[in-house]
């Protein structure tokens, strides 16, 4: 049975005969001999092949193809110090099992190249790194949720209403009606949490946002989460103690991804809960401090949110915006009914929010009159308004986006490289 790289790269396979599949990452002729990077799923190995260990046809072969070419091969371990991993296989047998010649992909290409091949760039070790880390994040995600009594649920991507405002929505025909790709799944959550109390889901949302920033997708993965009986307070908590595990898991899985993208995990190792709580107000007055043009009652952009988490070592929550700039549902606080019962969580190091979230209206006179402010029609919110009427309670929520996630964790300088495949005004291929 073939060993993966990764398995080999240590003295108990010294001496010992193994088999392994990949491709060739990189080549090299010397004389007689081969040299050969080879990579899977794992790691890397170089791999020496000599031309009278092999049939002559074989070596020629092997010779003319270029990188990217996959192999099966057997051969014996040995220690080297000076190959990339320390190791070296000494090639006894060597098949190829799909050519690749003049593979499109090197050093020297652009950043739009990469993204227009992105179907070949997938196989770089860079990407590897990240989608491991992603996967790690996805992973640790569903497993804090599962211990905290949280039910995974699913809720439609096509609907007819706006959850965070009309003018990013992506319209879509629908059996001579119009429909919308959804921005969130909240209002589904909510009415699930009458069933089962606390819920989550993990799933695409739409944004149809003219924005061309380094944190913006049209399409991102959403993980969202409502809970009965929760205020703003007890939902923060929650947060901080997901973000923590989800940390904690990449740290123990994913150091040798993190060192590979030269991450500073140092500055991730010590991240701790509780994390530091800041109202809006004296959020405003840091970023004056700071040279950052904000006024009270401005809602944070892209690039306030870069100039001001600069500052930040840590997540910061921001609670109590304004009502005036945060969406119809939010809770006012009932002892200042001008500022709501929210948060927003922003990412240190410039990466600015990556969690939306805050108590919900449970009253439903509230919940009409603030509709009424935003100049909404609650016929159109029919069933949202229903909860509300039969045995509503107190509740909390959030989202969290995912790749701005994982773009914070792995330490990218865009969040187009933390998803295998970004949407973006102006992407849509491959």
């Amino acid at each position: 049975m073939a060993q993966q790289i990764e398995e080999i790269l240590n003295d108990e396979f010294v001496g010992k005969k193994v088999e392994l599949r990949g491709w060739i990452y990189r080549k090299r002729r010397v004389g007689k001999l081969i040299f050969i990077v080879l990579r899977d799923s794992t790691d890397i190995v170089q791999c020496v092949v000599e031309k009278r260990k092999i049939p002559e046809e074989t070596f020629k072969l092997l010779d003319k193809v270029g990188v990217e070419s996959s192999l099966v091969l057997k051969g014996t371990v040995r220690k080297e110090e000076r190959a990339p991993t320390g190791y070296e296989v000494d090639v006894e047998e060597i098949a190829v099992v799909g050519p690749s010649y003049n593979f499109p992909i090197s050093k020297d290409k652009s950043d739009e190249f990469l993204l227009d091949n992105r179907h070949l760039w997938v196989r770089s070790r860079e990407m590897n790194a990240i989608l491991k880390i992603r996967h790690t994040v996805f992973k640790a995600l569903h497993e804090f949720f599962r211990d905290r009594g949280y039910y995974e649920t699913q809720g439609p991507m096509f609907v007819t209403g706006a959850v965070e405002g009309g003018s990013t929505l992506f319209e879509v025909p629908y059996f001579g009606k119009k429909v919308y790709l959804t921005q969130s799944s909240q209002f589904y959550l909510e009415t699930l949490i009458f069933s089962l109390e606390k819920v989550y889901t993990v799933a695409p949302s739409f944004r149809a946002e003219k924005s061309r920033t380094r944190r913006h997708l049209t399409e991102y993965w959403h993980a969202e989460a409502e809970a009965a009986w929760y205020h703003n307070d007890d939902m923060m908590r929650d947060e901080e103690d997901m973000i923590v595990h989800i940390i904690q898991r990449v740290l123990e899985e994913r150091k040798k991804e993190l060192k590979y993208l030269n991450r500073d995990i140092e500055l991730l190792q010590n991240i701790e809960k509780p994390f530091e709580r800041m109202r809006y107000e004296k959020l405003i007055n840091f970023a004056q401090e700071h040279g950052v043009n904000i006024e009270y009652g401005d809602d944070l952009g892209a690039d306030e949110e870069t100039a001001i988490t600069k500052h930040f070592n840590a997540p910061v929550f921001i609670t109590h915006y304004p009502r005036e700039i945060k969406p119809f549902y939010h809770r006012p606080d009932p002892d200042n009914p001008n500022v709501i019962l929210c948060h927003d969580l922003l990412a240190p190091e410039g990466y600015g929010e990556i969690i939306g979230g805050g108590e919900r209206i449970y009253k439903l006179e509230v919940l009409l009159q603030r509709m009424e402010e935003e100049g909404l029609n609650p016929e159109d919110y029919y069933w949202y308004v229903d909860l509300r009427k039969y045995g509503s309670v107190p509740h909390a929520g959030f989202g969290l986006g995912m790749d701005r996630f994982v773009w914070w964790i792995a330490g990218l300088s865009h969040i187009k490289y933390a998803i295998p495949y970004p949407r973006t005004i102006r992407r849509t291929k491959p």
